[in-house]
């Protein structure tokens, strides 16, 4: 375990922060009913479905994504590492969180120092992340270097370990000195089985004020009685085991194990404490390892009475000789191996189908990781490598790239366990915690290029979800938040706007949002069209069974939606509410949007068909084929002729707004992207894309914040009181970004998106990327499937041919 490297190989395109700094102007939430944690938020530790844990740039564990689709954000003191130092006759121990308790608890404990102001100079180290792994670099105050790796196996094209609900943390200890240094590194845990589950079964839905369907959530936080630890020796392998008594057979929700762990050997001492009190003192644990960096060696399996919080700790104690490195593994894992979310309704994660079900594999899980935890690294670096060593990205957009991957494991994303019809499990990730239903469509349509270009089969799962939702119809009644209009849940034949929320049944009960009635939408049934195609494209265009699956779905769909052509002119007209992803935004008529969605569509509709042509399939391909090519013959010239001013094509044909609509042609994007007929002429496009550039993000404030969704050509609002139009969608610039350099405006790609990520990364936005942002410094919709459409911009750089 020597190292003859002193230091940590870090990447230099880490987001990184000194450690403990605060930010003087974060941005603030926009409305007060939605979520705001504030600014202290880290990569988030665990596997895809198996819940997440995340920890801050002040070295805090806060982020509790252990139920699958619910949010908490706590800091929860006990759980922290410590380090002991005694140096040239000095002894010190630090927990290594630069916040102490703000409930007064452990207050024996020291903690460590923060970084103080911009100059550097009271600097106590530095935060790194690039997902999936982060660093802490210890400076200034102990005398050894102290660096610790955290990550989890997480890598493309990997459906086993991106599961795993574990999370590794490396530790370097390095002596620059002339003198021996005496080192010990602590992990204590809190013993949290049960907390994880909702205490009210059915929580009634209701209507937040911005019009959302809401449910309140209570975890069992703190509720601790029956749990038990115990200290295990296996081997080489040492640790602590967390439970709970029960007197179920199976687990339910919340139910399981955790464990922390590490690994002896002659040259370190090892001790450990099964049972301390986290709600007092901390002086259970802090005299022994404050004195010497020991523990009282106890092993106590006396169950938590009421009221009680109790933990455990685990500490590695080492000599470093001058000139010496030594690495410290440590190991957390989770097996929680239930997700439930309306009562009746659960299912087994994912990472169960390598592990078993019955909740008693966390140290299973430990001995995995200690085994493999140097081959996942390898294959994280193997495949981040490549990318990060390309000369034509800058270091901001290679940072971000990863970063925002980040959601996939925080976005309260489920992964179920595999089954003959889903023989890698069903998979889903939220719009956001605010908006918190699964894979609302219209949002994926640029947010689902992570997915698509890493985990192929986790994102046509996904669409295949939403082709057994098309037939289907739900004529529960509903009031729309916009308006107050009466609805019926799911009309048959109309795409869903999502596959559901954790508090009834996802991939089951569809269409959960009852802000606007989604089966009014003319831009979802498109939605669908096009990434069905594009998944069959760009993942090899030899998947005939994926498309196939979806065709049925595709037909049923297009015919719905073209039951809104009023007129007869071969195009959906928009009418009423916002009736589209922009759902605060009215669009009267054909819209340049939803106009240029349906003539893409079709397009990718025909290509479908003629792929399938001989296919034993009802209704055939050819028929259908056919109505297909009469309907855009006669819609494409409509388009043009209403739409196009010379300058963009006008948000719509019959309001008569002279709004330049930023994302006027994601239809033509997608057709371009798709090897597609163009649906406006080419010159066309590219004169409106300058137009959108220069209007939407050079005028509007000086191109510092992205383009805004909607502005007069001078970059002034047409109505300063809007919403939607002049907030900064983060991922809808993105998807712009990638138009623009399929337009071969790379340059301009770059200035638009670097606008963005700097707003995101440098004003405490960072792991939590909103939905949207403003000029006044606030944000709305944190947590944001959409912006994971960064990898659009990648993917069209490398024609999606290098990413996996």
């Amino acid at each position: 375990m020597i190292d003859p490297t002193p230091r940590t190989k870090i990447p230099p395109y880490t987001w990184n922060r000194p450690i403990g700094l605060g930010w003087d102007k974060p941005y603030t939430v926009r409305y007060a009913s939605n979520l705001d944690d504030g600014p202290w938020h880290g990569m988030p530790l665990g596997g895809f479905g198996a819940g997440c844990i995340g920890r801050s740039s002040r070295g805090d564990f806060n982020l509790w994504h252990l139920d699958g689709g619910e949010h908490i954000f706590n800091n929860l003191p006990a759980c922290q590492f410590s380090v002991f130092e005694e140096a040239a006759g000095k002894k010190q121990a630090f927990a290594l969180c630069t916040e102490p308790p703000a409930d007064g608890s452990l207050p024996a404990w020291q903690w460590y120092p923060k970084t103080r102001g911009g100059d550097g100079e009271t600097g106590t180290g530095t935060y790194h992340a690039l997902y999936p792994q982060s660093w802490f670099v210890y400076e200034g105050v102990f005398k050894a270097e102290l660096t610790c790796e955290q990550f989890s196996p997480v890598w493309p094209g990997n459906y086993q370990e991106s599961s795993y609900p574990l999370a590794i943390f490396e530790w370097t200890a390095y002596n620059p000195t002339d003198e021996p240094i005496v080192v010990s590194i602590m992990l204590t845990w809190q013993n949290m089985v049960g907390w994880f589950t909702n205490a009210i079964k059915s929580p009634p839905v209701q209507v937040r004020d911005d019009g959302s369907p809401v449910y309140d959530y209570q975890s069992r936080w703190g509720e601790s009685a029956g749990s038990f630890n115990r200290w295990v020796e296996d081997h080489f392998r040492v640790g602590c085991l967390m439970s709970r008594l029960s007197t179920n057979e199976q687990p339910v929700e919340g139910e399981g194990q955790l464990a922390i762990a590490t690994v002896t050997n002659p040259a370190v001492e090892v001790f450990y404490n099964s049972r301390w009190q986290c709600a007092g003192t901390g002086e259970d644990v802090w005299r022994y390892f404050a004195d010497d960096g020991s523990l009282s060696d106890q092993d106590n399996e006396t169950p938590a009475a009421e009221g009680e919080q109790i933990g455990v700790a685990l500490a590695v104690r080492f000599t470093l000789r001058p000139g010496k490195t030594r690495k410290i593994p440590f190991i957390l894992a989770w097996d929680l191996p239930v997700t439930e979310f309306g009562s009746g309704a659960w299912y087994y994660r994912r990472y169960t189908d390598f592990f078993g079900r019955h909740g008693k594999n966390a140290w299973s899980m430990v001995r995995t990781a200690l085994k493999h935890s140097d081959t996942w690294k390898e294959n994280i670096q193997a495949w981040q490598k490549p990318i990060l060593e390309r000369e034509d990205l800058p270091d901001w957009f290679k940072m971000a790239l990863f970063n925002e991957l980040y959601a996939l494991t925080g976005g309260g994303t489920l992964w179920s366990g595999a089954d003959e019809r889903d023989p890698k499990g069903q998979f889903a990730v939220l719009e956001c915690i605010d908006y918190r239903w699964y894979e609302s469509l219209d949002v994926r349509l640029y947010g689902s290029f992570a997915l698509l270009m890493l985990w192929p089969e986790l994102e046509k799962s996904v669409l295949q979800a939403f082709a057994r939702a098309i037939p289907a119809g739900d004529d529960t009644p509903r009031i729309i938040g916009y308006n107050q209009a009466a609805a019926v849940r799911k009309i048959a034949g109309a795409t869903p706007h999502d596959l559901g929320a954790p508090n009834e049944h996802p991939w089951e009960q569809t269409n959960y949002t009852s802000y606007q009635d989604c089966n009014l939408w003319k831009d979802l049934p498109c939605d669908f069209v096009l990434q069905v195609y594009r998944d069959f494209l760009l993942t090899g265009g030899s998947d005939i069974e994926f498309l196939t699956d979806c065709w049925p779905a595709v037909v049923e769909t297009l015919a719905y939606l073209k039951t809104f052509d009023k007129d007869g002119d071969g195009i959906p007209e928009n009418a009423g509410a916002p009736d589209q992803t922009f759902d605060d935004w009215q669009l009267q008529g054909v819209s340049a949007y939803c106009g240029g969605l349906w003539l893409a569509a079709l397009e990718a509709a025909i290509a479908i068909g003629k792929v399938l042509m001989n296919q034993p399939l009802s209704p055939t391909p050819q028929e259908t084929v056919a109505t297909y090519q009469s309907w855009l013959a006669q819609a494409k010239p409509i388009y043009q002729e209403k739409l196009w001013n010379g300058e963009y094509y006008r948000i719509d044909s019959e309001s008569g707004s002279q709004v330049v609509m930023a994302d006027q042609l994601c239809g033509q994007f997608y057709a371009q992207l798709l090897g597609l007929p163009d649906i406006v002429p080419r010159d066309c496009a590219l004169t409106a894309l300058r137009t959108v550039y220069d209007a939407c993000f050079l005028k509007f404030h000086d191109g510092k914040i992205g383009a805004a969704n909607g502005v007069l050509p001078d970059g002034s609002p047409v109505n300063p009181k809007a919403t939607h139009p002049l907030e900064v969608w983060t991922g809808i610039n993105f998807g712009i970004a990638a138009f623009l350099v399929q337009m071969g405006m790379k340059e301009e790609a770059f200035a638009l998106s670097e606008a963005v990520v700097r707003q995101i990364y440098d004003n405490g936005l960072q792991f939590r990327t909103p939905e949207a942002i403003t000029a006044v410094g606030t944000f709305r919709a944190s947590h944001y499937l959409r912006a994971m459409a960064i990898w659009s911009i990648y993917g069209v750089m490398t024609n999606f041919g290098s990413s996996h």
